[in-house]
């Protein structure tokens, strides 16, 4: 029964995909964290026989703009549900040529564009810089690209994902210097998930869904909201096929990656010195590294 389900795999979906197709055993789960309220109940149900945890991150009816989501409170909710494994969703536009219109990047690498964002859980007294010169785990990379090759959807493995502001598109000025720096698409949200992500220890990888060539392209002013509203439909349908096929192939076993050890070596307050009120706010993180 739902009641009973302990999941591990949390599927983040975005702008289009705001329940999971295949999900059974199903509930609304509402977790409360010390960072506020997430964007949404979490739905915990079973797919492909597996417990996952799925939240909408727009809230169901798109009712938050990049901006303003928590993300802290999105990401601190998985953990506190058990979730050691992220797939996150997200509609991004294309820098390049060769990412067409309702192909899937993975990225392995991202750019900050964003202003005023907290990207971290730490502070108030207490101190931690994780590494993240690789910001997602390569197995569940790998593991999702096989999974949209099990699925027939046409991906590519690594790439830069951008992570602009928002909630405006670019300026042709602007697309066009994302472009020389080599960058392969843009969105609005994933960089701070994969920062949370690595700072709680969980395994993180995006599926970036193209729905359009960002303004640099010849053809964009052509593109209608129709078209768009079209391809984020079709992206969602992929990605209800890809996020299937991945949660089969994933194991389920003891993670071979280093993402649940982030913190092993990044914490640096000496436990003695952080304020009681910090460690509480913590203590689902690093509690396991200042047990005496």
């Amino acid at each position: 029964m739902a009641e009973s389900l302990n999941p591990k795999i949390g599927i983040i979906g975005g702008s289009g995909l705001y329940h999971m197709p295949g999900f059974t055993n199903q509930r609304e789960v509402k977790v409360d964290t010390p960072f506020g309220d997430p964007s949404d109940p979490y739905v915990v149900g079973e797919l492909e026989g597996k417990p996952v945890a799925f939240l909408a991150r727009h809230g169901r009816g798109h009712r938050i703009s990049p901006s303003e989501l928590n993300f802290r409170a999105n990401i601190y909710g998985f953990k506190k549900l058990g979730i050691e494994t992220i797939i996150s969703l997200s509609a991004v536009g294309s820098l390049k040529e060769e990412h067409k219109p309702l192909d899937f990047v993975i990225p392995d690498q991202f750019v900050d564009r964003t202003r005023g964002r907290i990207s971290t859980f730490f502070g108030e007294g207490l101190v931690a810089h994780v590494s993240f010169a690789d910001p997602v785990c390569h197995h569940l990379a790998a593991t999702l690209n096989q999974a949209c090759q099990h699925a027939g959807v046409a991906a590519k493995l690594g790439g830069t994902y951008i992570c602009m502001e928002g909630p405006a598109f670019s300026t042709k000025a602007e697309s066009n210097l994302y472009r020389s720096w080599g960058m392969d698409v843009i969105g609005m949200t994933n960089l701070q998930e994969a920062k949370l992500a690595r700072e709680a220890e969980l395994c993180y990888s995006t599926i970036a869904m193209v729905t359009d060539y960002d303004c640099w392209h010849p053809d964009h002013d052509a593109v209608t909201v129709a078209d768009i509203i079209r391809n984020l439909t079709h992206n969602a349908e992929n990605a209800a096929k890809v996020v299937k096929a991945a949660v089969g192939l994933l194991s389920g076993g003891p993670r071979i990656c280093g993402c649940g050890r982030a913190l092993e070596y990044a914490i640096l307050t000496d436990k003695s010195t952080v304020p009681p009120a910090t460690c509480q706010k913590l203590e689902l993180l690093v509690g396991k590294y200042f047990q005496a």
